[in-house]
């Protein structure tokens, strides 16, 4: 399953998690971003994140008003442990997607 986050959401909630300000110019920099909140989401009691294997992510940009004036936005692709329920991995993904729009 994947979820699509706005750069600017992952940027918020590094700094609303650690504090500082950061720039995602780069595919690189909104996958360390992204782990950076799932150690951090993991470590405060939140859902069990050991069934996730990994989160894959890819960028877009969006164009809203002309073809120079773009947003870049990022696929999550939520990979799980063998023989995780589906249930169990809409919890997750649910869980993750929620941090974000409370962002």
């Amino acid at each position: 399953m994947k979820i699509k986050v706005k750069s600017e959401k992952i940027i918020k909630a590094v700094e609303k998690l650690y504090g500082i300000e950061i720039e995602l110019e780069t595919l690189g920099d909104a996958k360390e971003a992204i782990e950076l909140i799932l150690s951090r989401m993991g470590g405060k009691g939140m859902i069990d994140y050991k069934q996730l294997k990994e989160i894959e992510v890819t960028s877009l940009k969006e164009y809203e008003t002309s073809a120079v004036d773009y947003k870049m936005t990022f696929l999550l692709l939520f990979s799980f442990e063998e023989g995780v329920p589906l249930e169990k991995r809409v919890v997750v993904i649910k869980d993750f997607q929620e941090f974000f729009s409370k962002v």
